[in-house]
């Protein structure tokens, strides 16, 4: 039986939105036989087989982060795992390969191309990673989340298709009332300034808030102690404080704003739903995607964008301030984020990429 290659990794934010496509892949085809390839370094080796997939790891290094040196030594590596790529694929008579990027996908791509098969790329920011942009060159189609990335790719290989997440997110009207409903989000392992900084801005909020707030299971008991401390003379302020969001659907459907880091599978599940939101970067991603990611959501009318340089409790203080006085101003952002979501990007992407196999010689 012929097999459909993933590959790729490392971070939630490769690994997710590949899983989402292997869903849909799975719903599409059943029959056919998905395998997952990537590192002993990801979170991959960890997710992929709770998920019931198979997984072949290969033992690549990086090439971003560790100098000229580290470069080199990761490229050479690359180069010293092509025959064994290649072996993998053919034992596995591979029909295809997607990637979504990650030092895992280099090799087997690079293979894939030489061996004349189909090759897709998932290129979820909106600024592509370093591997992304060396097998750009070979690939047969490229699925985009986010214009800005078009720049970087081949304009007739490209689908702008938007960045595959979960499925079950879908837009759903927007019914403010008072008290304002604020979910606050850093991530299933928290954020350290999000735990820090917001309650304080939210206690300094005029109108009333009811909040949830995702904290990541390390950070609970001293959030909690924080809003404890923050809310003992302001009724005015209820929270709930949670370490992780099981059904992140029904929390976006109940929120009137949300707070959040903005790497693209977050932002594209606020967009899903439809709702507006205030995004705080994190200011080390990679290439700093999360700021261009937000940018292109505050250039929608989406979302607001931390400013550069802007101190996070305060800005949060004002914006928090000012749209909890303007439920026009949160049901016209709330519109424009029903506008550009893309609940259905991996049944599409899965579409598309399946017709990209039929097409092939």
């Amino acid at each position: 039986m012929s097999s459909l290659i993933l590959a790729g990794g490392g971070t939630g934010g490769h690994v997710f939105p590949l899983l989402s496509v292997a869903e849909a892949l799975r719903e599409l085809r059943p029959d056919l036989e998905l395998l997952f390839v990537g590192t002993s370094r990801g979170m991959e080796t960890r997710i992929v087989p709770e998920r019931g997939y198979e997984l072949e790891l290969l033992p690549v290094l990086p090439m971003r982060g560790a100098g000229i040196g580290g470069a080199l030594r990761g490229a050479l590596r690359a180069a010293e795992l092509l025959p064994a790529s290649r072996a993998l694929l053919t034992r596995r008579q591979a029909s295809g390969v997607l990637s979504i990027g990650g030092y895992a996908a280099g090799p087997v791509s690079l293979a894939a191309s030489m061996m004349g098969l189909p090759l897709a790329l998932i290129e979820p920011n909106s600024v592509p990673g370093l591997a992304n942009l060396l097998i750009a060159p070979l690939v047969d189609r490229v699925y985009l989340g986010f214009e800005e990335a078009e720049i970087h790719f081949s304009p007739a290989k490209i689908r702008q298709l938007g960045v595959p997440i979960r499925a079950g997110f879908g837009p759903t009207p927007l019914s403010l009332s008072s008290p304002l409903r604020v979910l606050v989000l850093g991530g299933s392992q928290g954020a350290q300034s999000l735990n820090e900084k917001v309650p304080r801005a939210l206690a300094r909020v005029a109108a009333p808030l009811r909040v949830v707030h995702q904290t990541g299971a390390a950070r609970e008991a001293e959030v909690r102690a924080l809003y404890e401390e923050l809310t003992r003379d302001k009724p005015s302020l209820e929270v709930q404080v949670v370490p992780f969001l099981q059904d992140m659907q029904a929390a976006l459907t109940e929120a009137h704003l949300v707070v959040s880091r903005s790497g693209a599978s977050a932002v594209s599940e606020i967009l899903a739903v439809g709702r507006p939101s205030l995004l705080v970067p994190y200011p080390h991603a990679s290439g700093d995607h999360q700021r261009h990611n937000a940018l292109e959501l505050e250039r929608k009318g989406a979302a607001l964008c931390q400013p550069r340089g802007a101190e996070l409790g305060a800005w949060l203080e004002a914006e928090l301030n000012r749209l909890a006085a303007s439920f026009e101003t949160l049901e016209s952002m709330a519109a424009r984020a029903r506008e550009h979501g893309r609940p259905y990007a991996a049944r599409r992407i899965a579409e598309d990429f399946l017709n990209l196999l039929k097409e092939a010689p």
